[in-house]
C-alpha cells in the first residue's frame, strides 16, 4: 500500500505546475442525449482512442492528478454543460468520466446537483469512490489526499438526486485494496479493463458495478 501511495504522490508532485489550454468547444445539436466525456490522466483533450460511441463533447483540461487541475476540469465541465443547457433546455445530459476524469465528474455532481436536473453520471474507475464494497479509492489514501489536495482528495458518494453509476473492477485506483494490487495497475491492464463505449450506459443508470457484480 505504501508503494501505491508513493507512486500516486510522485505523479501529483511532479505535475503541480502543469497547464494545458482547453480546446475550443463546438456547439452540439439539441437532438438526442448530450454525452460529454472527461478523460483520465494524460488524456488532456479527452480524445484517447479508448473512448467509443456517440460522444457530443470532450472536456479539455490539464489531466494530471492534482487538485488545481481537477478544479479546472470541474469548472470546464460545468461551463460546457451549462452552455449546452442554455442552448437546448430540454436535452438530457450524460457525463462520463474515467479515472481522474471520473473524479472530475464526481465533484461536478456533488457541487451542482441542487441546481440542475435531467442529468446522469457514469464514473469509471473513480479515485474518489467511497468504500463499500471494497476500500475507498486512491484519492482517500492518507498519504495521497494531503498531496493532491481539494477537490481531488477524499472519497464520498454524495450525488444528491442525480442518477450516478460507478464501475470498479479489481483496480487500485477505485479500490485501494484491490486483489491485483500495484502489478495489476502497472503491468496487467486492470485499470483499463472497462467498457468505454458510452452508448452502453443508459440515461438513468445508477448504482454500482463492483468486481462484476451489480449493486443497486
Amino acid at each position: 500500500m505504501k508503494k501505491i501511495a508513493a507512486m500516486l504522490t510522485g505523479l501529483a508532485v511532479g505535475a503541480a505546475a502543469y497547464l494545458v489550454a482547453s480546446p475550443v468547444a463546438q456547439a452540439a445539436p439539441c437532438e438526442g442525449t448530450y454525452t460529454i466525456v472527461v478523460g483520465g490522466t494524460g488524456d488532456n483533450d479527452s480524445d484517447d482512442p479508448y473512448w467509443q460511441g456517440n460522444i457530443s463533447q470532450r472536456v479539455g483540461y490539464p489531466a494530471i492528478p492534482v487538485g488545481i487541475n481537477a478544479r479546472q476540469g470541474v469548472d470546464e465541465l460545468n461551463r460546457l454543460i451549462r452552455d449546452q443547457r442554455n442552448a437546448c433546455p430540454g436535452q438530457h445530459v450524460k457525463a462520463v468520466g474515467f479515472s481522474l476524469g471520473a473524479a472530475v465528474v464526481h465533484t461536478w455532481v456533488t457541487e451542482n446537483w441542487p441546481t440542475i436536473d435531467n442529468v446522469n453520471a457514469v464514473l469509471i474507475a473513480d479515485p474518489k469512490r467511497a468504500a463499500g464494497p471494497g476500500n475507498a479509492g486512491a484519492a482517500a489514501h492518507p498519504l495521497v489526499a494531503p498531496v493532491v489536495g481539494a477537490p481531488l482528495a477524499g472519497a464520498d458518494d454524495f450525488f444528491g438526486d442525480i442518477p450516478t453509476l460507478t464501475l470498479c473492477t479489481d483496480d487500485i485506483i477505485c479500490d485501494a485494496d484491490a486483489a491485483s494490487g500495484l502489478p495489476g495497475y502497472l503491468w496487467e491492464g486492470r485499470h483499463g479493463n472497462y467498457n468505454f463505449n458510452v452508448d452502453v450506459y443508459s440515461d438513468d443508470a445508477r448504482g454500482q458495478w463492483f468486481n462484476g457484480v451489480y449493486i443497486p
